[in-house]
C-alpha cells in the first residue's frame, strides 16, 4: 500500500481485515466541523479494520488509511469467518483480537477521562511508546483530542 491510500471510505461496506507486516495504518473518522479523531493505529505485527462494519456488514462511518508505505496481508471476510469457524486455533486468536480490542478501547476511554493535555500525553507516551516520535503531531494529536499546536507546547515538556 501506498503512504497515504485509503483502504476504505465513510460509507463503504469493509470487507476484509487487514494485518500489518511492514508500515502503518490509521482508522479515523471525521466530525462535524471535518476534524480528523483517530480512533486506532496498526503497526507492523497487528491487526487493524473497521470492525464494525467488517462484523456487521453496514455502511463504515470510519476511514481505513495507510500511514506510511504498508506491507498488509489482507483477508476477506468470508474467508476469514471460514477459518473462524473451521479452524479452533484460528478462531482463538480471533477471539483474543476482540479481547485486546475491548481492553484497550476501555482504557484509552477511561484513561481519558478527566486527564489533562499533559497527562493523555504521558497515558500515551507509557501504553504505546513512539508513537509520538513515529507519527506526526497532526496525527498523534487527532488521536489525543488535542490540536496539533497544544500537543507542540506539551511535548517540549516532557
Amino acid at each position: 500500500m501506498r503512504r497515504r491510500e485509503v483502504l476504505l471510505a465513510p460509507g463503504q461496506i469493509c470487507s476484509h481485515y487487514y494485518f500489518v507486516e511492514r508500515g502503518a495504518l490509521r482508522i479515523f473518522n471525521l466530525n462535524a466541523k471535518g476534524e480528523e479523531n483517530t480512533r486506532y493505529f496498526a503497526f507492523a505485527g497487528s491487526f487493524g479494520t473497521a470492525l464494525p462494519s467488517l462484523i456487521e456488514q453496514v455502511p463504515a462511518t470510519e476511514y481505513v488509511e495507510a500511514i506510511e508505505e504498508s506491507d498488509l496481508l489482507v483477508i476477506d471476510r468470508n474467508d476469514f469467518y471460514r477459518l473462524v469457524e473451521t479452524l479452533p486455533p484460528f478462531a482463538f486468536i480471533y477471539r483474543r483480537i476482540l479481547e485486546l480490542s475491548f481492553v484497550q478501547a476501555q482504557e484509552r476511554i477511561y484513561g481519558f477521562q478527566g486527564l489533562s493535555a499533559l497527562e493523555k500525553v504521558q497515558w500515551v507516551q507509557r501504553r504505546l511508546p513512539g508513537l509520538l516520535t513515529r507519527v506526526s503531531n497532526k496525527l498523534a494529536a487527532s488521536y489525543l483530542g488535542v490540536t496539533p499546536a497544544t500537543l507542540s507546547r506539551l511535548k517540549v515538556r516532557l
